[in-house]
């Protein structure tokens, strides 16, 4: 019996951008390690190879940043290696969990219910429009302490960032954007570093600017990169992980009805969310060296594309995966926030997102708020919601109709 072979998976094509779940199993299947041509990257997409290729730092470094990052907010702790990276992470570590993080949360949770409150009484909403794009960087807002008023300058520039990073077909706009940031971005955030290093307050930058490993401090330019990665990080992935895990209950009601009796599931729905749709979509790596993967020769130097998404709906490594299920029992929810974690969202091993904490409370408290001033909320008639992105995905638009709040 012959089987036939699949023709093998455009990755750029608006195909693939529709329903890349489709064209991830086929890749899974027969071209677990797919070169595309335009790009030139190497995309992998089985579990096994992807954890492999995050946890060997000899094998695949994060080189790839010094041309799709750094150009546009300097060099950050996402492309850093051996001591750098670990002094860098050392570093932060505290701002974004220890004890600051602790006297966050409470902020968290309030700033949760003010932007709640402000759409509650209406009947209906985009929860994408109206909340999830804008909450967690919000939330990064008022940890740097600058004016909320700036909302609209640090969404541009993240989208930016997120656009350079992910325009394999070297698009001239989407460059041009990328350099507006280049320039706006410093001229506006070097200033306010030197001046919270001369007068330090409370905020993370005044904290960043004062701290201190072996003899080693943040200059303004380290300050800010990471800040230009906070932005990253901290909005543009938390706002497709709320959205995406508020899509999946109320396309799922069991499991919605469940976690409104149970406040607690949330974090079971928002694990079960990075493993079935992770925000981050696809990561990348720098092969060091000539590096088979999967029967595949990669050559020194390489590109190589980690899919997440394909990964976590691996059937070799999760039963059912394509089913959501927040009680599903081959994911370890206690171990789903750091480095060791069954799902592929944050990455694995020593570049484990570190504000990977302070999403899980974004996401709880949005979840859990959104669920108990809203209990019957429901997709609005006729809605079908779509999800968009290749490197990061998430629904365009999540319209919700529900009981005003009087």
């Amino acid at each position: 019996m012959t089987t036939t072979v699949p023709e093998k998976p455009n990755v750029l094509s608006e195909e693939f951008g529709r329903d890349p779940h489709k064209y991830y199993k086929i890749m899974r299947d027969h071209y677990p390690v797919l070169h595309d041509e335009v790009s030139n990257y190497y995309f992998v997409s089985r579990y096994d190879d992807v954890a492999r290729v995050y946890k060997d730092s000899i094998g695949f470094s994060n080189e790839n940043y010094g041309f799709q990052m750094e150009p546009v907010i300097g060099r950050t702790l996402i492309q850093m290696g051996g001591r750098e990276h670990t002094v860098n992470r050392r570093l932060v570590t505290p701002a974004l969990r220890g004890n600051y993080l602790n006297e966050l949360l409470p902020q968290v949770d309030e700033l949760a219910g003010e932007m709640i409150a402000e759409f509650s009484s209406d009947g209906r909403a985009d929860l994408v429009d109206q909340f999830s794009k804008w909450f967690p960087i919000n939330v990064v807002v008022k940890m740097l302490g600058l004016p909320p008023a700036d909302l609209p300058k640090f969404h541009d520039w993240y989208s930016s960032l997120m656009a350079f990073l992910a325009n394999l077909t070297n698009d001239p706009e989407i460059h041009a954007w990328g350099m507006r940031t280049q320039t706006e971005y410093p001229q506006y955030i070097l200033p306010i570093i030197a001046e919270r290093r001369k007068n330090p307050g409370t905020d993370l930058i005044s904290r960043l600017t004062q701290e201190e490993i072996e003899g080693e401090q943040f200059s303004d330019e380290q300050i800010k990169a990471l800040i230009g990665l906070l932005l990253i990080a901290g909005g543009e992935t938390t706002d497709k992980a709320i959205a995406s895990t508020l899509k999946h209950l109320l396309m799922n009601r069991e499991q919605l009805e469940a976690v409104k009796a149970d406040p607690s599931l949330a974090t079971q729905a928002l694990v079960e969310n990075l493993r079935y749709h992770p925000p981050v979509q696809i990561i990348l790596r720098t092969a060091t060296a000539d590096i088979e993967v999967s029967g595949t020769e990669i050559p020194a130097n390489s590109v190589v594309a980690c899919v997440n998404g394909a990964a976590n709906r691996d059937e070799r490594r999760f039963q059912n995966p394509d089913e959501f299920n927040i009680f599903r029992e081959d994911l370890n929810i206690h171990q789903a926030f750091g480095g060791s974690a069954d799902h592929i969202a944050f990455a694995l091993g020593r570049h484990f997102c570190v504000g990977s904490l302070l999403a899980k409370r974004e996401a709880e408290t949005s979840i859990n708020q959104i669920l108990a001033t809203m209990p019957d909320i429901r997709l609005a008639d006729g809605v079908v919601p779509t999800d968009v992105g290749l490197f990061t995905r998430g629904p365009e638009h999540l319209v919700i109709e529900f009981t005003p709040v009087a």
